[in-house]
């Protein structure tokens, strides 16, 4: 296992290697401001991303016992939408980007308390949990369309651009911004792996074993709701990372956390860089919002894994 997980690494390497030159580079300084100023902040903007949304979907699927359930179907994405989207109206855009991952990670933290409480009750099925964070997700969409249609124009026009889910940087202010708070929100989901192990067997088991479960889920929760606060406040949201990666990797590496977590945060990194890598290519002159790709391809394979989970 550990060998694969050295195969994943070395796959991000050479996709962080060779997705700036992908596409060509103009000649002379306009190609080396592509390269430095564009192209490169863009790829680790979305190695970033892909690394702390797919890890945090892996968490969560570990939490809830489903591998259905994400930051998106948790209620988690919508609710750091709503809080990137309350900043837009308040003023607080990305002129002030650490403001914007505060209102965002505000939201995020509240709509992951409501479906982490309902988990909490010990009273309900792992399905009828994720049931609960989809009207979670649909209660906070419903405060998020009644805030764009009260919004001035302004602000109505940098959050519909934001919305679509995109990786384009001029500079490397996003990568700075973005690395600590992965760096933050993955340490902590990484340092509870072994208690995650331990809350797969179910709650009681993992009580017996000396977890503390509210502790487990709280910190693990508020890690993950970090990274997806501050990915979704910079690029927007980019659905079905958090699904697609880890049910892929758990084909390969089993469900066990400690391999689980850190294949699908390699997993996700290089996952991104390559769908905007097709986003930028797929249309000659024209880009496409890399959300645009992730819901190409997470749209049947959610379809899919419902099927199978049934069967």
């Amino acid at each position: 296992m550990t060998a694969r997980l050295g195969l994943l690494g070395l796959l991000l390497a050479v996709s962080l290697a060779l997705a700036p030159f992908a596409g060509g580079l103009p000649a002379g300084d306009a190609g080396d401001f592509v390269l430095v100023q564009l192209r490169l902040p863009r790829v680790l903007v979305g190695a970033l991303v892909g690394c702390t949304l797919a890890l945090a979907g892996a968490s969560f699927q570990t939490i809830f016992r489903n591998p259905l359930a994400t930051p998106s179907t948790a209620g988690t994405t919508a609710g750091a939408a709503l809080g990137a989207l309350s900043a837009f109206a308040f003023g607080v855009g990305q002129e002030h980007p650490w403001g914007l991952v505060g209102f965002a990670f505000l939201g995020a933290a509240l709509a992951s308390a409501l479906t982490g409480a309902a988990a909490a009750r010990g009273r309900l099925r792992d399905d009828d949990v994720l049931l609960v964070g989809i009207a979670v997700t649909l209660a906070v969409s419903a405060l998020t369309t009644g805030l764009q249609a009260a919004a001035d124009e302004g602000a109505l026009a940098a959050a519909a651009r934001w919305s679509l889910g995109r990786l384009p940087q001029v500079g490397f202010e996003g990568v700075l911004l973005l690395a600590p708070l992965v760096a933050l929100s993955a340490a902590v989901q990484l340092a509870h792996a072994r208690p995650l192990t331990a809350l797969l067997l179910g709650e009681e088991r993992a009580s017996s074993q000396g977890v503390a479960v509210s502790r487990v889920r709280v910190l693990v929760l508020g890690g993950a709701a970090l990274g997806v606060a501050a990915a979704v406040a910079w690029c927007g949201p980019i659905a079905f990372v958090g699904l697609l990666v880890p049910n892929a990797v758990r084909l390969g590496f089993g469900g066990a956390p400690r391999l689980l977590l850190p294949a699908s945060a390699l997993a996700g990194a290089s996952f991104l860089v390559g769908c905007d890598l097709l986003a930028r290519l797929a249309l000659p002159g024209r880009e496409l919002p890399v959300g645009v790709i992730t819901a190409a391809l997470g749209a049947p394979a959610l379809v899919a894994l419902i099927v199978r989970r049934r069967r």
